[in-house]
């Protein structure tokens, strides 16, 4: 490891979706002993860290985004006693855990908004956010829902609106509320006290909204049939000023345990999130950086935003990158395996913490799910569907891909899991998941890959280059972007060898002058 940086710093986090990734108890969705049972694969391939996808109680309206009890386990994943045999054994392979924090609402079924909506004078009304409806009986605003239609609910009983960021189901907490942040990191608390490594917040950006309720105003960018959320421009329903005070309470709870990450997500451009980090580096640790997954795939555009990325970032700041998540298309399906072999280069050779999707080190691509069997609400609504890249992971060839003894999944697998799995990919020296292993034991022994300081090399058409340098070592980093051959010239002090390429066959050979590139190839080059 390299000196004076903590594990959340050098580490490799890999996310995963519980309802994907191993069932154990064989009712077709994954659970938390099927984690257990999959930590040895995790441990081989070489990540330091899990983040697991929501797994508390939850009516699943949102595939556990809407939580019920924020202290208990869903039966469907296990018990409260799993979690704590999976935090040990996760712990005993040098695994650390972080879990998914969902703060910003509750599920409908919560106690707390029972409470709530049971009356106005209830105590736990002033915990959401009620407001009485205009002269004409219409919403207090214009503000919408993330999954469609407006942001507000009316309760009869009441007589008053309640505002929902995403479902109706899912009424959005008042942060403005002393008792409810109180509530929320006595949460934190109780993890963090059993063990849990760090929490990746959900929604950050959303926790407090303009105390006027102000009307959002139009998008002028907004055309008919795209995405109805964005027809209105989120101005006063996210990313207030005053969420970096809710932001700095919540570090100082995690600064009240050792070395514990806050990790947040956060949808803004590069000049608003780094914000995040605090004006002291009293905020997150990791503001979750999505740039990898919103540009368009060419070497320039990429080769922009990287450099923007670290010319925002404050002093003291850690960086970090995210290729795939739950919420976005799969690698693979976004840029073709070739260029994905490319783009795990790329995530774990970039200065800053890198986070792997499940799934992707298979180069697992998107799923066309039947539409009788779509389940994500986003996709029910707008046919925008997350389904595609929750798909179960491929271990094996055997029937439902070794995820599940069940008759019948929760999603369908991938047609090509026969082909693409942990089993047949791990003894194939060619293959996407060989890639993904040699490159993260690579940076993982190289104290120059996990913390050395990144340099951008001049290069011209689809290349993307780059140095990273420690200590008197360093690295040279080509990636070719495009589908044909490429030549970078290269000046006397990027010298070297190769370590590792994309088409494994040229480790050792020696580079000076030029660097040729075949199509979709990327190398990792020794310097001196």
């Amino acid at each position: 490891m390299a000196k004076d940086h903590l594990w959340w710093q050098t580490g490799i986090i890999y996310q995963i979706y519980p309802r994907s990734f191993q069932d154990a108890s064989g009712d077709g969705v994954g659970d938390l002993r099927g984690i257990i049972s999959r930590l040895d694969h995790l441990q081989w391939l070489g990540v330091t860290a899990i983040w697991i996808s929501p797994c508390f109680r939850s009516p699943m309206k949102d595939f556990g985004y809407d939580v019920s009890d924020y202290r208990d386990i869903d039966p469907l994943f296990g018990t409260l006693s799993d979690m704590d045999d999976l935090i040990a054994a996760a712990h005993e392979r040098a695994i650390r855990v972080i879990l998914d924090f969902v703060p910003n609402h509750t599920s409908d079924q919560h106690p707390w908004f029972s409470e709530s909506r049971s009356s106005r004078d209830n105590p736990k009304r002033d915990w959401y956010i009620w407001r009485d409806a205009k002269p004409d009986g219409s919403p207090p605003n214009n503000w919408l829902a993330n999954f469609g239609g407006i942001g507000w609910e009316w309760d009869e009983h009441t007589s008053q609106f309640y505002y929902h960021a995403f479902l109706k189901e899912q009424p959005d907490l008042n942060w403005r509320n002393p008792e409810v942040r109180e509530a929320m990191l006595s949460v934190l608390r109780f993890w963090l006290d059993r063990g849990v490594d760090g929490f990746r917040v959900d929604v950050m950006y959303h926790l407090i909204k303009d105390e006027q309720l102000r009307d959002n105003p139009e998008n002028p960018d907004w055309k008919e049939g795209a995405y109805p959320y964005s027809r209105l421009l989120a101005v006063y329903s996210q990313d207030q000023p005053e969420v970096h005070d809710v932001v700095r309470e919540m570090r100082e709870t995690f600064d009240e345990y050792d070395e514990r990450v806050i990790i947040g997500e956060i949808y803004v451009p590069i000049p608003q999130l780094v914000k995040y980090y605090g004006t002291n580096n009293d905020g997150a640790h990791l503001p979750y950086n999505f740039q990898l997954l919103l540009q368009p795939w060419n070497a320039r555009r990429i080769g922009a935003v990287i450099d923007e990325y670290e010319a925002a970032l404050p002093d003291g700041a850690w960086p970090n990158w995210v290729l795939g998540n739950h919420d976005r298309p799969r690698v693979a399906g976004r840029v073709g395996r070739a260029q994905a072999r490319v783009a795990a280069m790329l995530l774990l050779t970039l200065r800053g913490t890198p986070t792997l999707y499940y799934g992707d080190e298979l180069g697992m691509d998107n799923v066309i799910i039947p539409p009788e069997k779509v389940v994500d609400p986003l996709g029910l609504t707008f046919r925008i569907s997350r389904d595609p890249m929750r798909t179960p992971m491929q271990w094996d060839a055997s029937p439902n891909g070794g995820f599940s003894a069940a008759g019948e999944t929760w999603l369908p697998l991938s047609p090509d899991f026969a082909e693409h799995n942990v089993d047949a990919e791990r003894d194939d020296a060619g293959s996407v998941l060989t890639l993904h292993r040699r490159l993260i034991h690579l940076r993982q022994s190289e104290a120059t890959l996990m913390a050395g300081a990144y340099a951008p090399v001049h290069a011209d058409g689809d290349v993307l280059a780059y140095t990273r340098r420690h200590d008197g070592d360093g690295f040279l980093v080509a990636l070719n972007f495009g589908g044909h051959p490429q030549t970078v010239e290269l000046d006397a002090s990027l010298a070297g060898r190769v370590a590792l390429s994309t088409h494994l066959d040229r480790e050792g050979d020696a580079v000076s002058g030029s660097l040729a590139l075949r199509p979709d190839e990327g190398v990792v080059i020794r310097l001196g």
